[in-house]
């Protein structure tokens, strides 16, 4: 395990845990001293990112939940179980997204574009509004929003992507708005270059970008956030290039 715990006694709530970054943040966050709560869908997925994370010693618990389908209801029930389990929350790091393909809007599925406007903008909404109250107690909680740049993929065919980046990027500043300087929670943005990910893999089958890096490399960065040293950029999105 790491020396540096930047978040020791801290408990943080990774959505989309099974997920390329997700995975990797989850993994650094506890290395650095977190518990660290996994959301995902998928259990068996899960499992796997818990054992990777016990293995190394770290402390983490699994709660399953599916964005797409939770209720505001089931977003309260996790806040409540947190509270009751934990007693606090001080992190919140949204990783979990939903793409399907690129297509021409004229052809797109509009359940596809349904679901990705609610995976990706209205459930992390949801899951912000419910922990809230709960993150209010922390001497010091952060919310970080993991953005995509938009000269990616604020673009012609993105669809529901597209229009979810742009809502979820401008619901930093707008929530950050809301906590003044002297709160003890903070809104962050937090946008990585290209990674290699099943998610950009769908939007190119063939890669040559030089730019492209692991999502390890940009694990250390939702660390950053989530931790004292991130207060500075309270209410920014941080567009970081490993």
């Amino acid at each position: 395990m790491s020396e540096a715990r930047r978040l020791h006694g801290r408990v943080v709530l990774v959505t989309g845990a099974t997920g390329g970054l997700g995975r990797e943040a989850a993994l650094a966050c506890a290395r650095d001293g977190a518990t660290v709560v996994i959301l995902g869908r998928k259990l068996a997925k899960l499992h796997r990112v818990h054992d990777a994370i016990a293995a190394e010693g770290g402390e983490v618990a699994i709660y399953p939940l599916d964005l797409e389908g939770a209720s505001p209801d089931d977003h309260l029930e996790l806040a409540d179980k947190l509270a009751s389990e934990f007693g606090r929350l001080d992190g919140l790091l949204h990783c979990a997204a939903h793409f399907k393909a690129l297509a021409p809007f004229q052809h797109s599925d509009p359940a596809d574009i349904a679901r990705t406007l609610h995976v990706n903008a209205t459930a992390p909404t949801w899951l912000t509004m419910a922990c809230l109250p709960v993150m209010e107690k922390a001497g010091d909680a952060a919310v970080v929003f993991v953005v995509d740049a938009p000269e990616r993929c604020e673009r012609p065919f993105w669809g529901g992507y597209g229009l979810a980046n742009t809502a979820r990027r401008a619901l930093v500043p707008m929530l950050a708005g809301e906590f003044v300087a002297e709160s003890n929670v903070r809104i962050h943005g937090l946008q990585p270059g290209p990674m290699k990910t099943d998610l950009r893999g769908r939007a190119w089958m063939e890669d040559f970008d030089p730019m492209v890096r692991p999502p390890s490399a940009y694990a250390s960065a939702c660390v950053d956030l989530l931790s004292p040293a991130g207060r500075p950029f309270a209410g920014q999105i941080q567009a970081v290039q490993a």
